[in-house]
C-alpha cells in the first residue's frame, strides 16, 4: 500500500507508514474497510484530515518541516513493453501432403488396334573369350624325363640279386661252420629279417659312397634332382628313408609310379629326387 504524502511503499494491513508516519487511507486499506465497514470508505478523507492534524501537533517544528517538504516521485519509471506487441504474429503452417498421384507414373491403356513400343534399358553384356585351361605345371622343372616304371624294376631287380647273393653266401657260412640250417614257419621271419637287414646295408653303402647302385648303373640310369644335378649324401639318405615309407605302405608308394603322370613314386615325390636314364 502507498503513502498518499510520501509515496512510501508499505505492507498491507499497516494503519501509519512507515517513513513518514501518518495514518494510512482508509479506503484502500482492508483491514480498515473491514473494521469500519461502508463507512470507513466514506468518511476516509475526514479520518486522515483528523489524523493528520493530530501527528502535525506531536511533532517538533524541525520534524514538521521535514515532513512537510514536497517529496519528488522517480524519474525513471519502470515501462515493461509485452514481447506479444510487436512480435509478428506466428503463422501456422501445415504439413505439405506428398501428392502421391503426380509421382506414380501414368500408364496410358493403347487404344484398341494400336501396338504400343516397349522401350526397355537393355545392357551390352560385352563377354570375352574364356581363356584356355592351363595344362597343370610338371613337378620336374629340369625337363629331364623320368625313367620308365620298367627299366627301374630292372634296376631293382638287379640289386636284389646282389642281396640275395650275399644273404646265400652268409648261410653257407654258417652252414660250413657247423650251425644247423633249418627252414621253418619259426626261423623264416629270421632269415627275413637277416635279408631286410643285407639290403639295408647294401643301400647304405652306395649312398655313404655318393653314387648310384650297380643296378642302376646296369641298367643305365642315374639319380638327380629336380633341379637336373646330382643329389648330395643327405639327399640319397632321406630317399632310402622315404622308400622304406613307401615300401612299408603294402608297396602302395612304388606302385604310385603306374598312375602318376610323370611315373614318380612317393619316396621320388619326398626327396624330390628321381632316376632317368643317360
Amino acid at each position: 500500500m502507498n503513502c498518499p504524502y510520501c509515496q512510501a511503499s508499505n505492507v498491507a494491513g499497516d494503519h501509519r507508514c512507515q517513513r513518514c508516519g501518518r495514518r494510512l487511507d482508509s479506503s484502500n486499506n482492508p483491514y480498515l474497510r473491514q473494521a469500519y465497514g461502508r463507512t470507513a470508505t466514506a468518511h476516509a478523507l475526514q479520518y486522515a484530515t483528523q489524523e493528520k492534524t493530530e501527528v502535525d501537533a506531536e511533532l517538533t517544528p524541525v520534524e514538521a518541516a521535514k515532513r512537510s517538504a514536497p517529496f519528488q516521485s522517480s524519474l525513471f519509471q519502470p515501462r515493461v513493453v509485452s514481447f506479444q506487441s510487436f512480435a509478428p504474429e506466428a503463422v501456422e503452417t501445415r504439413p505439405r501432403s506428398r501428392n502421391t498421384a503426380a509421382s506414380r507414373p501414368r500408364h496410358r491403356r493403347p487404344l484398341p488396334g494400336q501396338e504400343s513400343f516397349q522401350f526397355e534399358a537393355q545392357q551390352t553384356v560385352i563377354t570375352q573369350p574364356a581363356p584356355p585351361p592351363r595344362a597343370a605345371e610338371p613337378m620336374i622343372g629340369c625337363g629331364v624325363r623320368a625313367a620308365f616304371p620298367v627299366h627301374r624294376l630292372l634296376a631293382a631287380a638287379f640289386d636284389l640279386s646282389m642281396v640275395v647273393i650275399a644273404v646265400g653266401l652268409f648261410l653257407l657260412v654258417f652252414y660250413l661252420a657247423g650251425g644247423p640250417l633249418v627252414i621253418n614257419a619259426h626261423t623264416a621271419p629270421l632269415c627275413a629279417g637277416i635279408a631286410t637287414v643285407f639290403y639295408l646295408l647294401y643301400e647304405l653303402l652306395w649312398c655313404m659312397a655318393d653314387t648310384d647302385t650297380a643296378g642302376m648303373r646296369w641298367a643305365r640310369l642315374k639319380l638327380v634332382d629336380f633341379d637336373g644335378r646330382p643329389p648330395v649324401r643327405d639327399q640319397r639318405l632321406f630317399r632310402l628313408a622315404a622308400g622304406g615309407l613307401s615300401v612299408l605302405a603294402a608297396g602302395l608308394g612304388i606302385l604310385w609310379a603306374l598312375v602318376d603322370e610323370e611315373s614318380l613314386t612317393w619316396h621320388d615325390h619326398i626327396s624330390k629326387t628321381f632316376p632317368t636314364p643317360f
